[in-house]
């Protein structure tokens, strides 16, 4: 038994459903056993989320004039990653507490590229956020039919929409319903 083989037998599941119990039964071992190696399932998606990123995370560094493709990489490499295990998309989809460790790493190396865009530290915090909220989000959705007559749209079109608007900026001041200057407003 090993951190690995566990990661590995998890990953083979489907992660909105897996339990504890189901996971030792795949690994040959019994439930107590399992909770030696890990000690919830939230420790269990630590350890997954410690290899996502490590699946994910480009190995090299953002470039001041290759930023928008290093976003375009490692969102591609989440798109493809994350679609591979039924149910982590979603699980990262909702709020939970993230493995600080590996989520760290990756925020670090995301605002770094939207730093070198050009972006004041608190445009590419916010960047960040959008980035990730946004690909994350998207992932999280089902493929199927949303119950509007379609599915969600392409990711390269989606991808491509997220990067043009990033990264952040000062936002244009836009009317809010009801307001004066609100189309139709008296």
């Amino acid at each position: 038994m090993s951190r690995e083989l566990i990661v590995a037998a998890a990953l083979r599941s489907d992660l909105g459903t897996l339990t504890m119990r189901e996971l030792a039964a795949d690994l040959g071992v019994s439930h107590s056993a399992l909770y030696r190696w890990v000690a919830d399932r939230d420790a269990l998606f630590d350890l997954i989320s410690e290899v996502m990123v490590e699946r994910v995370l480009p190995a090299d560094r953002p470039t001041a004039d290759g930023w928008r493709s290093w976003l375009a990489r490692l969102a591609w490499a989440m798109h493809d990653e994350f679609g591979a295990v039924p149910g982590y998309a979603a699980h990262v989809a909702r709020p939970h507490r993230h493995h600080q460790p590996s989520f760290g790493r990756l925020r670090a190396r995301v605002i770094e590229a939207f730093a070198l865009a050009g972006a004041d530290p608190e445009q590419a915090e916010q960047s960040w956020y959008v980035f990730a909220l946004g690909l994350v989000q998207w992932l999280g959705l089902p493929t199927r039919d949303l119950g509007l007559g379609q599915a969600p749209p392409r990711f390269d079109l989606y991808l491509d929409t997220l990067l043009r608007g990033l990264p952040t900026r000062e936002p244009v001041a836009h009317p809010r319903p009801g307001s004066p200057r609100a189309p139709g407003a008296a």
